[in-house]
């Protein structure tokens, strides 16, 4: 996981996100599925950041980590608790919620990049979960109806 300070250009919003990688940051900014939380613009960046070294304070670092590990257990566990899992269908269930077609509930589930910024440029509210807040063990697509 990679935490990034980030900026709007469009309202000179700074907020942070969280990426599995340096590379995950790259291909969501390259489709096109970054958006400022503030007014919705897709013109954003990374903001210049030092590292963040811990020098001999391991265990800091350590309480950091444990808290994250902390953290991600409990999205997982409210995703999984509070979600259905639709998986491939995803994109087909947000388009259908948000056109009213049918009863808009908490869903998650795979789509490819394509569909992601598909639904982006629909307007669908959709958002990629970080892999680290993704319930471990979700259902087969063949138990999804």
């Amino acid at each position: 996981m990679i935490h990034y300070a980030l900026i709007c250009h469009d309202c000179d919003a700074q907020f942070e996100a969280w990426f599995g990688s340096s590379h995950a940051y790259d291909e969501q900014a390259e489709a096109g599925l970054l958006e400022c939380p503030e007014c919705a613009g897709g013109r954003v960046g990374k903001q210049i950041m030092a590292p963040a070294v811990s020098g001999t304070k391991k265990t800091e670092s350590g309480k950091s980590a444990e808290a994250f590990n902390k953290f991600a257990a409990k999205a997982r566990k409210h995703i999984d608790t509070n979600f259905d899992y639709v998986g491939r269908k995803f994109a087909d269930e947000a388009r259908a919620m948000h056109a009213g077609t049918i009863e808009a509930r908490p869903v998650w589930g795979e789509a490819t990049m394509a569909e992601q910024k598909s639904l982006q440029e629909e307007g669908v509210a959709a958002a990629p979960l970080p892999a680290a807040f993704v319930p471990r063990q979700k259902p087969s697509d063949k138990d999804v109806n």
